[in-house]
């Protein structure tokens, strides 16, 4: 039975595993193993009502081996001492009938992980304490249930759906080569919707404590936009100026991540990342902060899939492309280092960003918030001020790549979209169909301004976090509306 989730228990479970390839797989045998206890739980709500909890709790084992040349992994979550050897001996065996491994980068060497002093009760090797909440690990049904209780009746009787969810994580990594890694992590998420006479209204955030999520001021801001966006206008197709808020933003952020910084892509010439050229504008500075910030303590964990300590990547600095995102794979072939993005699909996926956050531009006095309660979200109030006519774009999805070389975009938006006259916003608009090229729309001169703060959103459909504020852009391209 496993002991997951209690201190160390990861660590000697790696441990074992390294003991077993030597015994029998021999010192030359190279062995990355990484263990990792995985529990989720989700509170989800439909029709104002809870209509499912849920909660899954695992210990998983993976192992990656080379030898003679040649590698295989396997994983299990059987973690006995019989599991574990049945794990080594599979693996073992798989190697032997493997192909060559031609693009082998070898063990990740022993290496302290680059823990903030500002999270007190790390070590070098151990990032347990590192910015954790416990409370939001042991999380119970009841305390999402009162999330989503104050977000139904924040909108005011709007049919509302939408999830609470809490994550829990230990994980530790270890390799034949001496480097031997443990960390946790916490995470709470809400996405909801209201509708109202067929219009929805959105609101989500992520964050580090559970407390730190406020299902009234949520439900009241996706009322809001619902109540908003009734009676909507169809508008022609055509270039348009926009302000996207940060759900939309969220969007860029994602794809930039996946298809654009990563370091294998790059080095197959399918990225638009061009190192050391002004691809964007001058405004923009774009960070991958995996360990978090003061700001915003989410934190992952402290190291990647091959043990590779994490750290903060500017990719993006000043408008200038700095760097993008490796594995020891990508990076072998590009003839640099690690940026500590290995996963367990990196070496056939590529190397991606998941903790990216777009720097916002602060006003002289202003303040962080919350995101607002009405229709416009806080940090795009003043961008939506400065707009003589355009666009203000909620949210978008479906969004598909046409062009992963130019990062051409086609996608739908959802959940509020507003025409905006001499700054203020005189019409809801019904959703359109937009083509566009995402770097060229953050291009140099492009980019009219940055929101003051950035909003901490949870990914799509999976664990991913980025940290996005409000987007003023010279033009969007609405190749079509309700009508085709």
């Amino acid at each position: 039975m496993s002991e997951g989730g209690r201190a160390g228990a990861e660590l000697e479970l790696a441990a074992r595993v390294i003991e077993i390839v030597r015994e029998l797989g021999g010192r030359s045998a190279e062995a990355e193993v990484n263990v990792r206890h995985d529990a989720e739980a989700l509170t989800r709500f439909a029709n104002s009502t809870i209509h499912q909890n849920v909660a899954s709790a695992t210990t998983g084992v993976r192992l990656r081996l080379h030898a003679e040349g040649r590698s295989a992994g396997g994983s299990t979550t059987v973690t006995s001492a019989d599991g574990l050897r049945t794990l080594v001996e599979r693996t073992l065996a798989a190697v032997r009938v493997s192909p060559v491994d031609r693009s082998w980068p070898g063990l990740a060497p022993p290496a302290p992980l680059r823990l903030s002093a500002g999270h007190p009760g790390s070590g070098e090797r151990s990032g347990l304490a590192f910015g954790f909440d416990e409370a939001t690990a042991r999380a119970d049904p009841a305390e999402r249930a009162e999330r989503v209780g104050d977000f139904v009746r924040a909108a005011g009787g709007l049919e509302t759906a939408g999830y609470c969810r809490t994550v829990y994580v230990s994980a530790a990594f270890a390799n034949s080569a001496g480097q031997a890694v443990e960390g946790r992590t916490a995470e709470a998420a809400m996405d909801g919707i209201a509708r109202c006479e067929g219009a929805d209204g959105v609101a989500r955030l992520a964050a580090a404590r559970l407390a730190d999520l406020d299902g009234a001021v949520l439900g009241a801001r996706a009322a809001a936009k619902a109540r908003a966006a009734r009676g909507p206008v169809e508008l022609p197709p055509g270039h348009y100026e926009v302000v996207l808020e940060p759900d939309a933003v969220r969007d860029l952020l994602e794809n930039f991540a996946v298809f654009g910084f990563d370091g294998k892509a790059h080095h197959q010439q399918q990225s638009f990342a061009e190192l050391g050229r002004e691809q964007f504008d001058p405004s923009v500075t774009i960070v991958d902060e995996p360990l978090g910030s003061r700001a915003e303590p989410a934190a992952d964990l402290p190291f990647d899939d091959e043990g590779t300590p994490r750290r903060a990547l500017v990719l993006v600095r000043d408008g200038v492309t700095t760097a993008v995102t490796h594995d020891r794979t990508s990076a072998a072939l590009a003839g640099t280092a690690s940026t500590g993005h290995a996963s367990a699909v990196s070496r056939s996926w590529g190397p991606k960003a998941t903790h990216l956050r777009l720097e916002a531009a602060p006003l002289p006095g202003s303040a962080p918030g919350a995101g607002g309660t009405g229709v416009i979200a806080d940090s795009a109030r003043p961008l939506v001020a400065g707009m003589r006519r355009g666009l203000l774009i909620t949210d978008l999805w479906y969004t598909r790549v046409l062009d992963p070389k130019a990062l051409v975009i086609t996608g739908l938006t959802r959940n509020g979209v507003w025409l905006v006259e001499d700054g203020e916003v005189t019409s809801a608009v019904s959703n359109v169909r937009f083509t566009q090229s995402y770097p060229r729309a953050l291009g140099p001169g492009r980019v009219l301004g940055i929101g003051a703060e950035t909003v901490l959103l949870p990914e799509s459909w999976g664990r991913a976090r980025y940290a996005a504020p409000a987007l003023h852009l010279a033009e969007w391209n609405v190749t079509g509306n309700a009508s085709g």
